[in-house]
């Protein structure tokens, strides 16, 4: 017989949530805070999968959303109460992300200035999946001054805002948007 798997489990109603290990914390715990800005980054990373990229960016797109359910698990375990193996980050996983960083940037434009984000609705939501990233990236180096965060897990962030600056710029030229240059006025 299957059994249902219910969406809700009533668990949270007080403002707590469980860690991987069974912890309760509340719900504004700065793991919750680090997990869930990297579940709303994979929200926007497919969101733009959705839209009208290329199949091969919509495989690395997957690969990326992918890894970054694992560094979801990775955040959201405590690991002095967890006995579970969880999937990991690896330097390859990395490698990834700079191997189409520099496939992507050998067609570009050299980029000498600051861009201003748009020129297309698809670029936007790069350059907003951009700054969510770099947002997640930022609530993990804090995370990590306090509980363990694996290195590989600030890195692979880090690299991934690399990564969707140039996929911003590389999808904005395969369809012909102006890159808006920023001119400071001084």
């Amino acid at each position: 017989m299957k059994e249902d798997w219910k969406i809700y489990t009533k668990t949270g109603d007080k403002g707590e949530t469980s860690l991987i290990g069974g912890k309760r914390v509340p719900k504004y715990h700065e793991r919750i805070e680090a997990y869930g800005t990297v579940d709303e980054l994979n929200s926007y990373i497919g969101l733009i999968r959705d839209l009208e990229v290329s199949e091969a960016n919509k495989m690395i797109l997957i690969e990326i959303q992918d890894r970054l359910f694992t560094v979801e698990s990775l955040l959201a375990e405590d690991p002095e109460t967890s006995q579970r193996a969880l999937p990991q980050i690896f330097e390859e996983d990395i490698l990834l992300l700079e191997r189409e960083i520099d496939a992507m940037n050998e067609n570009l434009p050299v980029l000498n200035s600051f861009i201003l984000p748009g020129g297309h609705s698809i670029v936007s939501y790069c350059h907003i999946a951009r700054c969510v990233c770099r947002r997640a990236e930022r609530i993990t180096i804090k995370l990590s001054e306090t509980h363990h965060v694996s290195s590989l897990v600030i890195k692979y962030l880090n690299r991934l805002s690399d990564y969707l600056f140039v996929l911003a710029r590389k999808i904005g030229n395969d369809l012909g948007a102006k890159e808006e240059i920023w001119k400071a006025k001084i």
